[in-house]
C-alpha cells in the first residue's frame, strides 16, 4: 500500500505525540494536519467518518467541557447538527484520525494505526 497517510491531530494531545512516535519509529512517511490551525471542512469530516464506518456521535470527545455546556449527551442532535458542532469546536473531535487511501482509524488506541501500515 503506497498511498500517503496524514493524521489529523492536536499537537499538544498525548495520543497524537504517541501516534507520531509510532509512524517514525515504523519508517513511515506522512503528513501531519493541525486541524486546529487547518479546520476540517464538513465535507472532509464526513469523508472521514465514512472511511472509519462511524456515525458522527461516535467520534466526540464526552469528556470535554463544551459537550456539557451544549448537552451533547442528549439524543436529540442530528447528524448534521453533530457535524456542524465538531467543525464549530475541534475540541469536540477525538485524536488523533489517521487516513490512507480509502480507510482512516481513530488512533485511540495508537495500536489501530498498525491495520493501515
Amino acid at each position: 500500500m503506497k498511498d500517503k497517510i496524514t493524521v489529523y491531530e492536536k499537537p499538544t494531545c498525548t495520543k497524537c505525540r504517541e501516534m507520531d512516535r509510532l509512524l517514525r519509529e515504523s519508517g513511515v512517511d506522512f503528513e501531519k494536519v493541525n486541524y486546529y490551525i487547518e479546520p476540517l471542512t464538513r465535507k472532509k469530516l464526513r469523508e472521514l467518518l465514512a472511511k472509519m464506518n462511524l456515525p458522527a456521535r461516535a467520534l466526540l470527545r464526552t469528556s470535554e467541557p463544551i459537550y456539557r455546556e451544549l448537552g451533547l449527551s442528549k439524543d436529540e442532535f442530528t447528524e448534521d447538527q453533530i457535524i456542524s458542532l465538531m467543525i464549530e469546536h475541534p475540541d469536540l473531535i477525538q485524536r488523533p484520525i489517521v487516513e490512507r487511501g480509502s480507510r482512516a482509524v481513530l488512533g485511540r488506541p495508537t495500536e489501530n494505526v498498525k491495520e493501515l501500515l
